[in-house]
């Protein structure tokens, strides 16, 4: 019995812990948090920055990484972009690619407890 109490006890730590991994409003890095990377007006937001995620002729949006260090295109608003996340017929913007973010059961799993990394391009 004290053997099955642990382990509830370990994984209901081990599950809070992810819940909490995924609602990042204080982390600097993360895209919610307003202050921190989600600003609007920031270097990765600002839909007037030549490297920005919202402008859709930026020449070098930020790349998307998951914690294993795969490559997941680049986090922009251009249809056209070979490697952007909004080109549905490129590789990262395609629902049926195994390595698009936008198909839920390849890497853009809801379950998937890995996180994504913005990297913008200096």
């Amino acid at each position: 019995m004290k053997i099955f109490k642990a382990v509830l006890v370990g994984s209901l730590i081990a599950f809070s812990g992810l819940a909490a991994a995924q609602n990042c409003p204080y982390d600097p890095r993360c895209l919610s948090n307003l202050y921190g990377a989600g600003n609007p007006y920031g270097p990765i937001m600002n839909p007037y920055a030549p490297n920005s995620a919202t402008n859709p002729y930026a020449t070098e949006a930020p790349r998307l990484y998951d914690s294993q260090g795969n490559y997941h295109g680049q986090l922009s608003t251009n249809p056209y972009a070979p490697d952007s996340t909004s080109n549905p017929y490129g590789r990262y913007g395609n629902p049926y690619s195994p390595d698009s973010l936008k198909n839920p059961y390849g890497a853009g799993n809801p379950y998937n407890p890995g996180l994504i990394y913005v990297v913008p391009v200096k």
